[in-house]
């Protein structure tokens, strides 16, 4: 519908030249409402099988990131899908996994699945992961930081929640405030705020459906928001 209100409306005001790229402006805007459409009716079987690809995808991108695929990386997704998905699902992941790590990535198209198909929750568990991945060696070399911090924009999380989760494998001596996605000059009532929203936007339940071992890691991820409000309220000395 839209290409052809977008090839009318570029015909009146721009002629013949301005109808065709009318057109193909519509035709963009159908093939994302197409898409969204797509992903938001998707079968629950779908949607795992997808949502396992896209994580596979993003996680090849990240172990490929420093320019070494080390063991201590591999290791760690290992672990992650062996809870997650059983030995046999796990046998084949890892299988894609290679063939992922021997390939070209299509970032953007994985990540606009991941933004369009998605919930925030999920999303923050998805960085959540990825970071893990690029901790395994326990050092974040600065590709890798650079990917996390582009394919958070790209799924559609906003600056301050890459930094709140960055701020989990980072630390510093603002790192709790940076936690729970506020300045250090933040009033007390503005800290409040934030760490109830925190509390809500990171619970564990918003991801009970992506398996035990996601829910566990999200726990980890809200004990870390819920150590940094401690840390904060003692410093402060807040009720």
């Amino acid at each position: 519908m839209f290409k052809y209100i977008g090839g009318f409306l570029g015909w009146l005001f721009g002629g013949c030249i301005g109808g065709v790229i009318g057109f193909f402006i519509g035709f963009f805007i159908d093939s994302i409402s197409v898409n969204k459409s797509h992903f938001q009716e998707m079968p629950q079987s779908s949607y795992r099988n997808d949502f396992i690809l896209s994580l596979l995808t993003l996680t090849a991108a990240i172990m490929k990131a420093d320019g070494v695929v080390k063991k201590s990386e591999l290791e760690y997704v290992k672990q992650f899908l062996r809870a997650n998905f059983g030995v046999q699902q796990t046998k084949e992941a890892l299988q894609t996994l290679k063939e992922l790590l021997d390939s070209n990535i299509d970032l953007d198209n994985v990540c606009t699945k991941i933004q369009y198909s998605m919930q925030h929750a999920t999303k923050l568990q998805i960085l959540h992961y990825l970071f893990g991945i690029a901790n395994a060696d326990g050092i974040l070399h600065k590709n890798e930081i650079y990917l996390l911090e582009q394919i958070a924009l790209k799924i559609g999380l906003s600056t301050s929640d890459f930094n709140s989760i960055k701020s989990m494998f980072i630390e510093d001596t603002d790192s709790a405030y940076s936690i729970l996605g506020v300045s250090k000059s933040a009033s007390d009532e503005e800290l409040k705020k934030a760490y109830r929203a925190m509390a809500i936007q990171h619970h564990p339940d918003k991801v009970a459906n992506l398996g035990e071992d996601v829910q566990n890691a999200a726990k980890q991820k809200f004990q870390k928001i819920n150590e940094a409000w401690e840390k904060i309220k003692k410093e402060r000395g807040i009720k």
